[in-house]
């Protein structure tokens, strides 16, 4: 067989961000097989199985700040990493698939796999915290429930951001152009909310993700502050 053509046509995904998308994908199985009647019964059954899982992992600023006042921070401290992984629909899980795969596809070649994973993760605890402080400033704003990986694959886009944003500084290019990708995804999402009924505050997490991905690579991303280190001898 001549050299190149026994090559995968498929760029495989790094099994670090098969990880992370694992407990998205069966839990979308579970409900897929609640719906087929294999799990509980019942016309229902799926609506109502996601319902629960989305009740028992979803980042509830108002029962959070709660417990905070209490004395009790810790009874819902888990949701601050369950809740990137339940959807509130099979649409709202794919599309953050998707995102996901290939985000981290991109990002995972370049950096270890553990980076991977602690950016995609402490974006999503900072997209949490960001979104929970928010509601407690902005009390009569309405906060609801965040639900999604959006947050974490905005982290994952920060860390994308960050490579492009290397690159392009070394290139002596401009390194604006590395945001380019972020203003569309946000732009993308604003009218996808708007058409389907879905707008809310949840891109205050999001955001906060991006930012996070981007500052965490600078410690995480090798060479990432040796680069601004140097920029800052030349000036």
């Amino acid at each position: 067989m001549r050299a190149g053509y026994d090559e995968n046509p498929l760029n495989p995904v790094p099994p670090v961000v098969w990880l992370i998308a694992l407990p998205v994908i069966l839990s979308e199985a579970a409900f897929g097989l609640a719906q087929a009647g294999f799990i509980g019964g019942g016309q229902y059954s799926g609506g109502v199985l996601r319902q629960l899982w989305v009740e028992r992992t979803a980042l509830a600023p108002e029962a959070l700040l709660r417990m905070w006042q209490w004395g009790e921070p810790g009874a819902q401290l888990y949701r601050l990493l369950s809740y990137p992984f339940v959807h509130y629909s099979f649409t709202h899980a794919v599309f953050v698939t998707v995102f996901l795969l290939a985000l981290g596809n991109m990002v995972a070649r370049q950096i270890r796999p553990l980076a991977v994973l602690c950016i995609f993760l402490g974006a999503a605890i900072a997209g949490a915290a960001v979104y929970t402080v928010g509601a407690a400033l902005l009390p009569t704003a309405g906060f609801g429930l965040l639900v999604g990986g959006y947050p974490g694959v905005y982290g994952l886009l920060g860390a994308f951001t960050f490579l492009l944003w290397t690159r392009l500084g070394q290139e002596n290019a401009n390194r604006l152009r590395a945001f380019s990708l972020v203003g569309l995804l946000l732009a993308f999402q604003l009218v996808f909310g708007l058409l389907f009924g879905n707008a809310g505050y949840a891109w205050v997490a999001e955001i906060a993700g991006f930012v996070t991905g981007f500052a965490l690579s600078f410690v995480l991303v090798p060479g990432g502050l040796a680069d601004v280190r140097a920029r800052i001898r030349h000036r």
